[in-house]
């Protein structure tokens, strides 16, 4: 099977840890236990999140005194698409000798007329007090929005519509080699190769991404074990098996599981026979074999 697996961010950093680099290497080692074994007999791309890791750089890059101005986002997705990718590169090449592996540094193709960039709503960054974030705003031209009791900065998070980087993948996959690609959605870049200041969806671009190569299955890996029915109350049970429609109909968080169950949805829906599955990293060889996770597929 060709199978596209998506890791979450808590795949690198869990909340409330320390963003220390020994940190995120001990997680990617755990994560590289699940991949190792769907690499078995498969072909694999795996993609990754960043939003912990752009956020850090962003908020350093503004403290900088010695820069006239912050690092665009575009850079900044750009730097941690190589770190991660390089944790990740040289932990499934311990994991699997002999086994050619590959990190693309890959560029997504937004639409510059996208309605997000009217209305940014994607949370990057730390926190701020009101007249923290009132500095900000002023300096550096900001977008903020309340956080709960504070203020965080809102970036675009247009649609991704096109890899630029595909048939490169899709070469290097049916090769052979393990590709890891499209790292926290891919770089924006506006068609013209030219950076935007936005972020893309990590889990949209894992789902486009696995659509334009014709995988047979797009795992969305994170810290739960499916989609819950009746989250948060007595009543909550796992859902292990749903079509794209009635994935359609559910009401789920915006914040977290709203943008993976879209991301199954779609990539469901695109062809009879591809499989979507939604479930924990640690469940990673179970998902694709239907014993664990959320699985969508068409009726």
């Amino acid at each position: 099977m060709r199978v596209v697996a998506a890791l979450g961010g808590n795949a690198l950093l869990r909340r409330g840890e320390r963003p220390d680099a020994a940190v995120q290497v001990a997680r990617v080692r755990e994560a590289v236990r699940g991949l190792a074994v769907l690499a078995d007999g498969h072909e694999l791309v795996v993609t990754h999140g960043n939003g912990p890791q752009v956020g850090l750089l962003a908020v350093e890059s503004a403290a900088d005194p010695a820069l006239s101005a912050p690092y665009p986002l575009d850079v900044l997705g750009a730097e941690t698409q190589g770190m991660i990718g390089y944790w990740l590169a040289r932990e499934l090449r311990r994991a699997l000798p002999g086994r050619e592996i590959v990190a693309v540094l890959t560029e997504t193709v937004v639409g510059l007329d996208d309605p997000a960039f009217r209305a940014p709503a994607k949370f990057v960054g730390r926190t701020y007090g009101a007249a923290e974030a009132e500095r900000m705003r002023a300096e550096h031209g900001w977008t903020l929005r309340r956080d709960g009791a504070d203020w965080r900065r809102v970036v675009p998070s247009p649609e991704p519509r096109d890899i630029v980087e595909l048939p490169t993948i899709a070469r290097l996959t049916g090769e052979g080699c393990l590709v890891i690609a499209a790292g926290g959605g891919g770089v924006p870049t506006g068609g013209d190769h030219r950076g935007v200041e936005a972020v893309v969806d990590k889990d949209l671009a894992a789902a486009l991404l696995a659509t334009r190569l014709k995988a047979d299955a797009l795992l969305l890996l994170t810290d739960v074990p499916a989609i819950m029915q009746d989250h948060g109350t007595a009543r909550a049970r796992p859902i292990r098996g749903i079509t794209p429609e009635g994935l359609g109909r559910l009401r789920l968080p915006a914040g977290s599981m709203g943008p993976k169950a879209e991301a199954a949805r779609r990539f469901a829906a695109h062809r009879r026979g591809a499989v979507a599955v939604i479930g924990a990293l640690a469940d990673a060889p179970a998902l694709l074999s239907g014993a664990a996770g959320t699985r969508v597929e068409a009726a």
